[in-house]
C-alpha cells in the first residue's frame, strides 16, 4: 500500500456537503478580503488539497518559529519550510482585521474566493533568521531570501482555513491531480510502490534512465510529478516543460509511469527543500522518492561559490529518512558512455571508460544558435519542443531604443532603419516616435519628470511585447532618464534583444535643427522643463551605439546598427 499522509490523516479541506459549501460562498461575499500572490496561490491550493498535510492552514507565529528553528511544527511533526499568508499591515488595518478575524482570500487572475481564514495572529518575522536557519545564508543572491526581502510585506497572518472553491485552472486539466486523485489512480492501477520525481527543467534521455533505473531497483512504477506553480527565476516557463514531459512519457516502458503535475512554488531551499518535496510526495501517496545531486540547488552566492553541498540534500532527507516514512532513492549524476550507448552513475564509471555529457549552459548555446543536439542526449520530439521555444536569433524579436534630444535626428534615424529592416525582411517592423506615442498612448500626460518615466514606461511595455511576438521595434523617444531606460532595458531584455543607441547631436545643432521653434519658445520662458534648456537629459552610459548626425550620415548609422544585428545574429547570416 502507498504510504500514509504525513502526520497521519490527509488533511483535505475541500467540502463535499453542498449546503456548507453554498453557505461558505455567500459568508465569503461579505467578508474583508485580500487578493492573493502567485506563491500564496500555490500555497493556499497546497494546504487545501492536502498537499500539505498536516497543516491546516498558514503557521502562526509559534509555529513558524517552531519550523525556522527546529524544523518542526510545535507538537514534534517534521515540517521543513515556513508557510506564511504575508500583509501589509497597512492594508489590515484598513480592512479592519485583528485576531478573531474572519478573511477572504480571492485568486488573483478571476477574483473569485477560494478560502476562508480564521485569524489567530499577526506577527513580524525575523527574515535574518528565516534566510540564515532555512535557507543557509542571509545572501540575497539566493532566489528565495531575495523574494524574503524584497516581495513579503511586514506582517504574517497565521489561522486556519475553510475551503470555498478550488482554484481554476485551464490548463493540463487532465494531469492536474490532488493527492486524493492521485491515491485513487495508484489504487485503480494497483500500483503499491511508487518512486516520484520531482522536476523543474525540461527532462532529457539521462532523466528517463534514472528514473527507469529507480523504479527498477525498487521493484515500482514511476511518478514524474514536475512543478508548475513558481520556480527559479530564468526557468523555462511551465508549458513548454509539460509539452516535453508529454512527449518522454511514451518512452517510458508500457505501463510503468505517470504524469501529473504539482502546484508547488519552490523556493530552491537545497536540503530542506528536499525534506519538503519529500513530505509532499508522501502525502501524494509515494512510496520512494528520488533525491539526485543539488537537489533543489539555487546555483551559486555573491561569492561565487555554491549555495549547498552536491549530496547535503541526500544527506539531510536520509537523516530523517525514519520520520519521513518514504523510502529516499539517491542518485548521483549520470553520464553517457558511447562505446556501449548507455547511461551510468558517474560513480560507478570504469576509470577510463570514454564518457561524453552536455552542461546546460551547452544546451542553451545550441538552442540558441541552431546547432545539433545529439540523439544520445534528448529525443528527438524533447529538442523540437525546444526549439519552437527557443528560436534562432533570427526569428527572435528585438528592440532598438533611440533617446537623444529634441530635433537631434533620431526620428530621421528610426525612418531609415525601418526601411533597412523591411527591405532585410523575416519579421515585421513596428516604429514608435515619440510625438505618435504622445498622441496615441499618453495624450494625458504632460512633461513632469513621473508623467515622462511613465510614458517610457508604456513605450517599453508596447516594445517588450512586440519583441516577445518576433518582431523587430523601433523607438524613438527623447528618454531623458536614466533610470526608466534602465527599466526599460531590463523588461525588454526578458523578451529578446535591446540596443540603445544614443543620439548624441549636441544641443546647440538640435536648436538649429528646430524648424518648429520650440527650443526658442522654451529659450524665451515660455515652454517650462524642456529637456535641454530647464531640465536635464541624463546621457547614458551603457549605450550600444553612441551616433551625432553632424558626424555620421543617417546612412552609415543605419548600417552600424544592422552590423550589431548583424554581429548577434538577429539579422543576415551567422
Amino acid at each position: 500500500m502507498a504510504n500514509s499522509p504525513h502526520g497521519g490523516i490527509l488533511k483535505d479541506l475541500y467540502i463535499r456537503d453542498e449546503p456548507i459549501q453554498a453557505a461558505l460562498q455567500a459568508e465569503a461575499e461579505t467578508l474583508p478580503y485580500v487578493t492573493l500572490t502567485e506563491r500564496q496561490l500555490c500555497d493556499l491550493e497546497l494546504i487545501l488539497n492536502g498537499g500539505f498535510s498536516p497543516l491546516e492552514g498558514f503557521l502562526t507565529e509559534a509555529e513558524y518559529t517552531s519550523v525556522v528553528e527546529n524544523v518542526r511544527l510545535p507538537d514534534g511533526t517534521l515540517w521543513a519550510i515556513p508557510i506564511y499568508l504575508d500583509i501589509d499591515r497597512a492594508q489590515l488595518d484598513k480592512l479592519g482585521v485583528s485576531v478573531g478575524s474572519r478573511l477572504t482570500l480571492r485568486d488573483p487572475r478571476d477574483d473569485q474566493p477560494l478560502a476562508i481564514l480564521t485569524v489567530s495572529d499577526l506577527y513580524q518575522p525575523n527574515r535574518e533568521t528565516e534566510a540564515i536557519k532555512v535557507y543557509g545564508a542571509n545572501d540575497q543572491a539566493h532566489p528565495a531570501v531575495h523574494y524574503l526581502y524584497h516581495n513579503t510585506r511586514d506582517t504574517f497572518v497565521g489561522g486556519k482555513l475553510q475551503a470555498v472553491n478550488a482554484p481554476q485552472h485551464y490548463d493540463y486539466v487532465a494531469i492536474r491531480r490532488t493527492p486524493s486523485e492521485v491515491r485513487a489512480l495508484f489504487k485503480k492501477l494497483n500500483w503499491t510502490r511508487v518512486v516520484a520525481f520531482q522536476t523543474r527543467n525540461p527532462m532529457h534521455r539521462a532523466h528517463r534512465e534514472l528514473t527507469v533505473r529507480a523504479a527498477r531497483m525498487r521493484h515500482a512504477n514511476v511518478l514524474i510529478q514536475p512543478v508548475v506553480g513558481l520556480t527559479k527565476p530564468g526557468d523555462i516557463d511551465h508549458f513548454t516543460r509539460v509539452r516535453v514531459y508529454q512527449a518522454i512519457m511514451p518512452k517510458y516502458p508500457n505501463g510503468m509511469a505517470q504524469l501529473s503535475l504539482l502546484p508547488l512554488a519552490m523556493r530552491m531551499g537545497g536540503p530542506r527543500e528536499a525534506v519538503w518535496h519529500a513530505i509532499i510526495r508522501k502525502n501524494f501517496g509515494a512510496t520512494h522518492f528520488i533525491v539526485g545531486r543539488d537537489h533543489a540547488g539555487p546555483g551559486k552566492n555573491s561569492q561565487g561559490e555554491d549555495f549547498y553541498g552536491p549530496y547535503e540534500a541526500q544527506d539531510l532527507v536520509l537523516k530523517y529518512k525514519d520520520e519521513l516514512d518514504i523510502e529516499v532513492v539517491p542518485f548521483q549524476m549520470l553520464t553517457y558512455l558511447p562505446d556501449t550507448d548507455e547511461y551510468m552513475p558517474v560513480n560507478e564509471v570504469p576509470q577510463g571508460t570514454k564518457t561524453l555529457n552536455i552542461s546546460g549552459t551547452e544546451l542553451r548555446r545550441r538552442l540558441k544558435t541552431g546547432a545539433p543536439i545529439p540523439e544520445w542526449f534528448s529525443y528527438p520530439e524533447v529538442v523540437k519542443i525546444l526549439r519552437e521555444a527557443n528560436p534562432p536569433r533570427d526569428k527572435q524579436g528585438f528592440t532598438v531604443f533611440l533617446t537623444g534630444l529634441h530635433a537631434s535626428g533620431k526620428e530621421a534615424i528610426a525612418r531609415a532603419l525601418q526601411v533597412a529592416l523591411n527591405q532585410e525582411g523575416g519579421r515585421s517592423v513596428s516604429l514608435l516616435l515619440g510625438e505618435t506615442i504622445r498622441q496615441e498612448l499618453s495624450s494625458e500626460l504632460g512633461f513632469t519628470k513621473r508623467e515622462r518615466d511613465i510614458n517610457v514606461a508604456r513605450i517599453g511595455f508596447v516594445a517588450s511585447e512586440l519583441t516577445r511576438a518576433g518582431a523587430a521595434c523601433i523607438a524613438a523617444p527623447i528618454a531623458p532618464y536614466d533610470e526608466a531606460r534602465q527599466l526599460v532595458r531590463q523588461q525588454i531584455s526578458k523578451a529578446g534583444g535591446f540596443y540603445l543607441v544614443h543620439v548624441a547631436t549636441p544641443l546647440e545643432v538640435c536648436i538649429k535643427n528646430d524648424r518648429a521653434g520650440v527650443y526658442q519658445r522654451a529659450i524665451n520662458g515660455e515652454i517650462k522643463g524642456f529637456t535641454g534648456i530647464d531640465d536635464a537629459y541624463e546621457a547614458p552610459d551603457n549605450a550600444d551605439l553612441v551616433a551625432d548626425v553632424t558626424k555620421t550620415s543617417i546612412s552609415q548609422i543605419v548600417h552600424e546598427i544592422i552590423l550589431l544585428l548583424e554581429r548577434d545574429g538577429y539579422i543576415g547570416d551567422r
